[in-house]
């Protein structure tokens, strides 16, 4: 085989690896232009108020005699009853959570004080639940007027961790996402069409969308405060939307 029979295949080879090259860095290029996209996100707002008001109240009675102190406690839910009647609460809102009764001599292990102690220990409470949150917020500020009565309250029933006061629910969260979406979509896409006008690019179709969580916060966003004990609340939403950007 003469020399130059034997370059020809090589050069073609070579030939090939070349245009093989070529095409395959073109279809690089091709495939990241299609690719271009921008991530964007949108937030909308709400100001909403509380549609549910629940209001555990604990009071206290202690007796050297059991029917003492069952009826000190029976005396205290009478005064709690006319005092939330006397604020437009009906009983029908008021319900008995939990009712304990503490015999101290029946505590091994109960420390030896001097003096008299009483021997029983009732503790009552009573869960308040309201659809009109403002009525058990202007109850829940008298509240010292039961004290004055002779009531002993205690801390919360129900393990809300919030002493004896309200909590404030917005539970109509359904009623507003709609809309709520609609409007964080719609800020997400006008902030694309911006990047994309300053880019000298066209926008293009949805890449990818995630709807993002909503929150509810409180109307004042302050240290201590939490959203529970507002009437007034905030809703949020920040919707991420990747758009495709065109030349």
């Amino acid at each position: 085989m003469s020399g130059s029979a034997r370059l020809l295949p090589a050069a073609l080879v070579a030939a090939g690896v070349a245009l093989g090259g070529y095409f395959i860095g073109h279809g690089f290029v091709a495939s990241r232009s299609v690719d271009r996209y921008v991530t964007v996100k949108g937030v909308a707002e709400r100001s909403v108020s509380a549609d549910l008001a629940l209001w555990p109240l604990q009071f206290v009675a202690t007796g050297d005699r059991l029917t003492s102190a069952q009826a000190r406690i029976d005396e205290s839910r009478a005064r709690v009853l006319a005092f939330l009647n006397a604020h437009g609460i009906d009983s029908s809102a008021v319900e008995l959570q939990s009712l304990d009764v503490t015999d101290l001599l029946a505590n091994p292990y109960r420390p030896q004080t001097s003096g008299t102690q009483p021997r029983f220990i009732i503790t009552q409470t009573l869960m308040v639940r309201s659809s009109d949150p403002a009525k058990i917020r202007d109850a829940a500020q008298k509240v010292g007027s039961l004290v004055q009565a002779g009531v002993v309250l205690g801390g919360a029933g129900g393990g809300y961790g919030r002493g004896s006061g309200p909590t404030y629910l917005f539970t109509r969260l359904n009623d507003v996402k709609p809309a709520m979406i609609a409007e964080a979509t719609a800020n997400a896409r006008e902030a694309a069409q911006k990047f994309a006008a300053d880019s000298k690019s066209r926008l293009g179709g949805i890449r990818d969308a995630n709807q993002g969580i909503f929150v509810i916060l409180p109307r004042d966003q302050a240290p201590g405060i939490t959203e529970e004990s507002q009437i007034a609340k905030t809703v949020r939403i920040v919707a991420t939307v990747d758009y495709y950007l065109k030349d």
